[in-house]
């Protein structure tokens, strides 16, 4: 049985071996990763592994993306403080509280039921207010809740999906993997005077992003 203690021993060494020593820098992004207890977003049995340097299965083939790739997208959103923030793709909800820590607001839409409420339940006994969840695709986004000043998909897709432009605000920023099942390019996207201008950031794999922009049920 890890103890508290133990489990923040090894979150402040993540930080500092997996995210400072490769350039993770914002001192926003840094503190939320010292403060969110990533284990809990984590089955039990699987725990040991909640802070290593790789991904962790939490079930319908999905996975906790390896802490450095969420630091880096976490950290190209640019966040300051205040934001209204989608995240596509709930997943395991660890993400997410990343972002509710930086954030003002953050929208999330995932597509697997479980998961949604698996993760509402312990980011509400986190104490975490500042966000939604809803089932649906993703690549259509949340209307409803639009604009948004960033947004960010934790699933690969073979294009930005037009709806995701389409509700981002003149001056937010998009972060989401583009590509293939082989792999795919992490993109930085800024949207001025309604064009979307990006930037490759860097190789990339994730699990993809189903949906009616993205890839059909049965993945790439």
């Amino acid at each position: 049985m890890i103890s508290e203690a133990e489990y923040a021993r090894m979150r402040e060494e993540m930080v500092h071996d997996q995210l400072i020593r490769r350039g993770i820098s914002d001192p926003k992004t840094l503190t939320a990763f010292r403060k969110v207890p990533r284990h809990l977003f984590i089955r039990e049995e699987m725990r040991s592994h909640a802070y290593s340097d790789y991904p962790v299965p939490i079930g319908f083939n999905q996975t906790i993306s390896q802490p450095y790739m969420v630091a880096l997208m976490t950290e190209l959103l640019e966040l300051k403080g205040g934001e209204k923030v989608l995240e596509i793709g709930t997943g395991s909800g660890y993400q997410l509280a990343i972002l509710a820590e930086m954030a003002g607001s953050v929208y999330s839409v995932e597509r697997f039921a479980d998961l949604a409420e698996t993760s509402k339940s312990i980011l509400l006994s986190l104490g975490y207010k500042n966000f939604k969840i809803k089932i649906g695709d993703g690549t259509l986004g949340w209307e409803e809740e639009s604009p948004y000043d960033a947004i960010v998909v934790t699933a690969g897709a073979p294009h930005i999906p037009k709806h995701l432009t389409d509700q981002l605000k003149d001056g937010g920023r998009l972060v989401m993997p583009v590509g293939g099942g082989l792999g795919q390019i992490l993109i930085r996207g800024r949207k001025t005077a309604n064009i979307m201008k990006t930037e490759d950031i860097c190789p990339c794999t994730f699990v993809p992003l189903v949906g009616k922009e993205g890839w059909p049920s049965d993945g790439f």
